[in-house]
């Protein structure tokens, strides 16, 4: 009977907290006479949330000084501060408003209207003649048209050709620079001592070597780099090559 008793009394004490902290807020999110579905709710302060339902309805836990956010993509973010008159009217009525959409620039060009006639002798002189007023309203062509051009040569285009073709015949044509032979880089390079010493070639033998160190497609790649190092690990590697025929 005490356990009882003291179990009433504990959850008694615990709605008693809890209704003077915390009570519920109802209301009902809307734009423009629209109701919002799917709006979260947010109480930042008590970092509890919920979202609205299809008649833009919510409810939330609240105490007063709360901070409520409404988000909803598409809309501005509405932000509430919870007094204890809101929680005592308990209908919160959240207007929302639309993010305003950026419209890009359009560019708007007044156009002749042309009425046309079953004569094609004045439909073609009508032609003509709107053909020759938008010509002479772009800049810089009003002076072109007092040569002896047919309107609607487009002179800039022109120009820019033969300025072109007159720069490209005045440019100096590009020197190419003569292939150095593998021997003679190689010789140069490296001295005699390298090859009869290090190599271990016989001085008759050394002009043979380099013939067949050329015969190599990475030779051009040695000849290119124009490298002491690169040369000397190529020979080296043809060396050995060179040797097993030999043998």
């Amino acid at each position: 009977m005490n356990v009882k008793l003291l179990l009433v009394l504990f959850l008694f004490t615990c709605q008693f907290s809890f209704s003077q902290t915390k009570k519920f807020l109802t209301g009902v999110v809307s734009s423009e006479n629209f109701l919002l579905y799917n709006v979260d709710v947010i109480n930042k302060t008590s970092q509890k949330s919920t979202t609205t339902n299809e008649n833009g309805e919510f409810i939330i836990a609240v105490k007063p000084n709360d901070s409520l956010f409404f988000y909803i993509k598409d809309f501005n973010l509405k932000k509430l501060k919870v007094s204890q008159k809101l929680i005592d009217q308990n209908n919160l009525q959240v207007e929302m408003l639309k993010k305003a959409e950026l419209l890009e620039e359009v560019l708007v060009e007044k156009k002749q209207n042309l009425k046309l006639s079953k004569d094609k002798k004045y439909e073609q002189s009508k032609l003509d003649q709107y053909t020759t007023e938008k010509f002479d309203n772009n800049e810089g062509f009003q002076a072109m048209r007092e040569g002896t051009f047919v309107n609607g040569l487009n002179f800039i285009t022109l120009g820019k050709k033969f300025i072109d073709l007159f720069s490209k015949e005045k440019e100096p044509q590009k020197e190419t620079t003569p292939e150095i032979e593998f021997a003679v880089l190689a010789k140069n390079i490296c001295d005699q001592k390298f090859y009869l010493e290090t190599l271990k070639l016989k001085p008759d033998e050394i002009d043979l070597f380099l013939q067949f160190c050329d015969a190599d497609p990475k030779s051009k790649k040695v000849v290119k780099d124009n490298n002491v190092l690169s040369m000397m690990d190529f020979l080296t590697i043809k060396n050995r090559e060179f040797k097993k025929l030999k043998l």
